[in-house]
């Protein structure tokens, strides 16, 4: 069975098992009344979203967790489907989904309702589980540094690779997270973005990697079946911190997160709409650059409806991505 049609079937299956049990966890999610609050200041076309359920994160995370636990079992059968190294990834997504998990609810049931969690307490956390995982791939697994274009070896960077790749995996995450805003763009970013990877894991013959990628591609795929416009399920910070967080943690496995941006070029534009933002708005002392960031908000405010803009950006994500996956060819 060739690597292609491993990584095709366990993309199917985490498609399969994720749409599956949407709709009970739909019920549940409305039983509970975890829906999302909108913020005030947000497009008026956001209102009608209103008490949409939340914490969607949770549909994908626990497919591509169960498959992975029960592929790493066929070991004691004589197969090896995935490998010990998938264990990093995985605990990515897994501790920034919980984080994530928390941040949503204390923003739906806690005291900071409508606000969550306290953005100090919220980054101190992730810079703790980012250098955890930045030490475990350079000590633990002993990745490949940095692949530079053209040059067919890695560069090895010494001390410098913990706090690099730590800042990687909390930027990749908050990009992400930047990015879910509208019905259905965050979840097909990502895809684009585990799809690269993915091939590229292949190129390099990491197949447990790509492996991993496409069962997170087949769970997201999943996702998006509830998530599209109009969405009936929000991933929430659950969601988008996980994908985030492990969309960074994968770069660094393959080596090649110089091309990082260029494959969640939409994540990174987000990221720095709003630091220019309030930039700006701190040197004009009340003027906007954007009419609200981030980015996604100001191309709705011009004019550009939701489904406009998600396919837009979903366009010019696939294109970046696709030559992300060629200058990695190089």
């Amino acid at each position: 069975m060739t690597e292609t049609a491993i990584s095709i079937a366990l993309s199917l299956l985490s498609f399969m098992m994720t749409v599956i049990w949407g709709e009970p966890l739909l019920r549940t999610l409305r039983h509970f009344k975890i829906g999302k609050i909108i913020r005030v200041e947000g497009p008026d076309t956001h209102i009608s979203k209103m008490g949409t359920p939340t914490m969607g994160g949770v549909m994908f995370i626990l497919p591509v967790l169960l498959i992975t636990i029960l592929m790493n079992a066929t070991i004691l059968i004589g197969l090896e489907v995935f490998g010990r190294a998938i264990v990093i990834p995985l605990a990515a997504m897994v501790g920034f989904g919980l984080l994530g998990a928390i941040d949503d609810w204390e923003g739906i049931r806690g005291k900071r309702r409508g606000l969550g969690m306290r953005a100090r307490t919220k980054f101190i956390i992730q810079v703790v589980f980012a250098v955890l995982l930045a030490i475990s791939l350079k000590y633990l697994l002993g990745v490949p540094e940095i692949y530079w274009p053209g040059y067919d070896k890695p560069i090895w960077i010494g001390i410098w690779y913990v706090p690099i790749a730590a800042f990687i995996i909390i930027g990749a995450s908050n990009a992400v997270n930047f990015s879910d805003g509208l019905d259905g763009l965050a979840g097909l970013i990502s895809v684009t973005a585990f799809i690269s990877f993915g091939a590229i894991a292949i190129l390099q013959g990491q197949v447990f990697i790509a492996r991993f990628c496409f069962t997170i591609v087949g769970a997201l795929f999943g996702f998006l079946w509830w998530n599209v416009h109009p969405a009936e399920l929000f991933m929430g910070d659950t969601g988008s911190l996980a994908l985030g967080a492990t969309i960074g943690v994968i770069s660094l496995m393959t080596g090649q997160w110089l091309l990082l941006p260029l494959i969640i070029i939409i994540p990174v534009s987000e990221v720095i709409s709003v630091i220019l933002q309030i930039l700006y708005f701190r040197m004009t002392k009340g003027k906007r650059l954007f009419k609200m960031a981030p980015l996604h908000h100001h191309f709705e405010l011009l004019g550009w409806s939701e489904t406009q803009v998600v396919q837009r950006f979903w366009i010019i994500s696939l294109l970046s991505a696709l030559l992300g996956v060629a200058i990695a060819l190089v």
